[in-house]
């Protein structure tokens, strides 16, 4: 009796980010290589992906074989016993080459357990031909006074060209990922030494008035629906004179395919205000195993893939260095073809000047720079983003955001025992 060889199917999950779709797009590769397996995916806009997955995980759903994941979940449920470590992923995988930011932060207890797809700071994207013509020059790592001043300089509402565009959409690691780096440079925290919420603070309130001020009369109409897929396209389109968001998005806007400014775009450092904290956040959107899978191996086979040295030159061979899933390898921003590309220097500048372990002005109790990492994070960055995305619709005042983010924050943490 003869039995056909049956193929394993493995379920990924994923973020609907540039760098995904193109890798769906390549993963004959992947299959060519390793016959017998299949792939099916899952392709998810960012807070739908957020919530799936740690639904399915938390309560062993079983649904997914691979996970795209963050730096904030990687630590949390690891600890828990919920993924794979990935610690053998093969001979030549080198570990050792994934960026020390990336890898420690991707790691518990010393061991990885996501492996790097890219790797992201934040950064100032602007047009230089807006800039010029507003007879003005972007230093490379401007203030927020500076960047509030070029953006109300380069508005032209009648032209619908708005001098900024900052993500409003609610969400933890929406809008909250955006606000929680301006409050940073701004002096604020989330939480005091003693896990006591801290948006009643005169720091809080400084920054969230500049950012409500700022997106009234320099952002674009709707922006508190605009994350990040929503800003790009803006951006794209030549609707924006800035727009301060995650590093990856450099080969969005400078790809003359999908862009009509993507001759046109500079960067720069995330703004500070002199305190000493930039504006900037580190992320990594990364692959990972759930624990109890029944097709590990398989799984393994497919992560090491998709974040290999390999992978990168297959992407340098389709689509060119530029587009290559930046942030994650030392090698790459060692090669001297991805040398030449605009924003590599800064890409890697920026997540260098990212500091999880001390991302805050005053002493704080959590590490993580546009999160805080604790369990507890997901559903007060949730709430509390809804509260600011409402007041940039003009549901409230920033005093009221503020009000009720505070008590809202101050009611969960103390539901969950923090003091």
């Amino acid at each position: 009796m003869a039995f056909g060889a049956s193929a394993e199917t493995l379920t990924i999950a994923t973020v609907n980010n540039g760098d995904m779709i193109r890798m769906q797009g390549l993963t004959d590769d992947f299959t060519s290589k390793n016959p017998g397996i299949e792939l099916e995916w899952v392709t998810l806009e960012e807070n739908v992906l957020r919530q799936r997955v740690t639904q399915d995980i938390a309560t062993k759903g079983g649904q997914f074989d691979v996970m795209t994941i963050g730096m904030y979940e990687t630590p949390i449920w690891a600890a828990q016993g919920w993924l794979v470590p990935l610690d053998d992923l093969g001979d030549d995988y080198d570990a050792d080459d994934i960026l020390p930011a990336m890898r420690s932060g991707l790691s518990h207890d010393g061991t990885l357990y996501a492996a790097p797809f890219y790797g992201e700071s934040s950064m100032v994207m602007y047009r230089t031909d807006l800039m010029e013509k507003a007879g003005l020059e972007m230093p490379e790592a401007p203030t927020w006074d500076f960047i509030a001043e070029a953006a109300r300089a380069m508005t032209d509402k009648e032209n619908e060209i708005y001098g900024i565009c900052l993500r409003g959409k609610a969400g933890w690691g929406e809008n909250m990922a955006f606000i929680t780096t301006v409050a940073n440079s701004f002096g604020a925290r989330w939480f005091d030494e003693n896990w006591k919420p801290q948006l009643d603070t005169p720091e809080w309130k400084e920054a969230i008035t500049f950012y409500y001020d700022l997106m009234q009369e320099a952002g674009p109409p709707g922006a508190s629906t605009n994350g990040f897929n929503e800003n790009l396209a803006l951006f794209q389109q030549g609707k924006c004179g800035m727009w301060i968001d995650a590093t990856v998005a450099a080969s969005f806007v400078t790809n003359p395919n999908d862009s009509t400014v993507a001759d046109k775009v500079g960067f720069a450092l995330a703004p500070d205000t002199g305190k000493g904290k930039r504006a900037n956040w580190l992320w990594a959107w990364a692959l990972a195993i759930p624990a109890g899978t029944d097709a590990e191996e398989a799984a393994k086979k497919f992560v090491a893939w998709a974040t290999s040295k390999d992978y990168l030159e297959l992407v340098a061979s389709k689509e060119g260095w530029a587009n290559v899933p930046p942030g994650s390898r030392t090698s790459l921003y060692e090669n001297p073809e991805y040398q030449k590309v605009p924003f590599a220097k800064m890409t890697l500048e920026s997540i260098n000047a990212a500091d999880p372990g001390s991302p805050t002005v005053g002493e704080v109790p959590y590490v993580g720079i546009q999160y805080v990492a604790i369990p507890e994070w997901a559903g007060i960055g949730t709430a509390a983003g809804q509260e600011f995305s409402a007041m940039l619709a003009g549901q409230q005042s920033p005093d009221e955001a503020l009000e009720k983010a505070q008590a809202l924050v101050t009611d969960e943490m103390e539901a969950a025992g923090y003091n």
